[in-house]
C-alpha cells in the first residue's frame, strides 16, 4: 500500500467473476479471464479488489474454486493494490477457515458479513467476528440487513471496534443516517460506502472507501465519482452531481435483487468480460436487460468509461 492508503480505503471493486467461455452452459470459472480483470481495474485507476462478495457468487463456488478466486486476485494484483477478500460463511467455523486461507494466500484485509443461516442474536454475532479477528487481518464488518436478516446496528458496530475486532463497515443498509450515528458512537470506525446509489451522500458523510459494483464496467468515470464525492473539497461536488445524476439510472442497480446480472450486463456492453451468472441467478427479464442496455449506452455516449 501507499504510505498514506490503509489497505481498506478507496475504491475496492467487488469484483464480478466470469464463467465459461465455450457457451451458456459452460459454467466453469475463468480464472485468466479473472486476472485479467482484475489488472485491468488497477490500470483505470481502482485501488483494489473484494473478491468473493456477492457480486462475485461465492455462493456458487466449490472450496477449490473459492480459494482459487483469493489466490488468482493476489498473484494479479501489482503492488500497492489491495485484494480484501470476502470470507462469508454460514457458519463461524468455516468463516474462520476462509480467514485463514485469505491471510495464507496473501491478502491485505477482510470483508465479513455476519452469521446468516438464521437470525443469529448479538453475542454469537460477536463470536463470529472474533473466530475470523484470531487470523490477524484487518476486517471490514460488511452490514446487508437485507439480504442476512441480521443488522449490525451502530450500536453493535461500535461493539465490535471497541473490542478490536473490526477498522470499519461497508454499509449496505442504504440509511445513510447510519453514518452519523455510527461516528458518534465509534469515531475511529472507518464508513465504507456499501450500496453504488449512495456515493455522494456517504462521502458527505465521511466515508474513506468504496467497495463497489459499477467500477466492473465504467472503473475510471466512477473512481473519479468516488474522489470528487470524498474530497472534502466543495468546489468538487458540482462535477460530482453531474456524473452522479448521469449515471444514478445505472447505479442503482446495485441495491436490486439483479444488480448481479444488470452489471455482468454492463460489461458486456462496454466490451468487457461479463457474462452469464451460475444458477440460480437467470438472465434478466427482457424489459430489465432493455433498460440496463439504454442506461449503459447512454453513459457510453456521454464519455463515461
Amino acid at each position: 500500500m501507499t504510505a498514506n492508503r490503509k489497505p481498506w480505503h478507496g475504491v475496492l471493486v467487488a469484483t464480478a467473476l466470469p464463467f465459461g467461455g465455450n457457451g451458456t452452459d459452460d459454467h466453469s470459472v475463468d480464472f485468466d479471464a479473472y486476472a485479467e480483470h482484475v489488472r485491468f481495474l488497477a490500470g483505470a485507476g481502482c485501488d483494489g479488489v473484494a473478491p468473493n462478495g456477492s457480486l462475485g457468487e461465492y455462493q456458487t463456488l466449490s472450496d477449490e474454486e473459492r480459494a482459487r478466486v483469493i489466490t488468482t486476485a493476489v498473484e494479479a494484483a501489482p503492488e500497492g493494490f489491495t485484494v480484501m477478500a470476502g470470507v462469508g460463511a454460514y457458519g463461524g467455523l468455516q468463516t474462520q477457515r476462509w480467514a485463514e486461507q485469505a491471510a495464507e494466500a496473501g491478502a491485505h484485509a477482510l470483508m465479513l458479513l455476519p452469521p446468516n443461516a438464521y437470525r443469529a442474536n448479538e453475542e454469537e454475532v460477536v463470536d463470529h467476528y472474533r473466530r475470523a479477528a484470531t487470523v490477524g487481518l484487518p476486517i471490514v464488518a460488511y452490514n446487508n440487513p437485507i439480504d442476512t436478516k441480521v443488522d449490525l446496528t451502530p450500536r453493535l458496530i461500535a461493539r465490535l471496534h471497541s473490542e478490536g475486532l473490526i477498522v470499519g463497515v461497508k454499509e449496505f443498509s442504504g440509511d445513510v443516517r447510519r453514518a452519523y450515528e455510527i461516528k458518534e458512537l465509534a469515531p475511529e470506525v472507518d464508513l465504507l460506502i456499501g450500496t453504488d446509489d449512495t456515493v455522494v451522500e456517504m462521502g458527505l458523510a465521511g466515508a474513506v472507501g468504496w467497495v463497489a459494483g459499477y467500477p466492473n464496467a465504467l472503473p475510471e468515470s466512477t473512481v473519479e465519482l468516488y474522489r470528487l464525492s470524498t474530497s472534502g473539497n466543495v468546489a468538487d461536488l458540482e462535477r460530482a452531481r453531474e456524473i452522479y445524476r448521469d449515471l444514478h439510472s445505472l447505479l442503482r442497480w446495485d441495491s436490486k435483487t439483479e444488480f448481479v446480472q444488470a452489471i455482468k450486463l454492463s460489461m458486456d456492453v462496454v466490451g468487457l468480460r461479463g457474462g452469464a451468472c451460475r444458477p440460480p441467478r437467470g438472465p434478466l427479464a427482457p424489459e430489465a436487460r432493455d433498460a440496463v442496455v439504454r442506461a449503459t449506452e447512454a453513459a457510453l455516449a456521454k464519455g463515461y468509461k
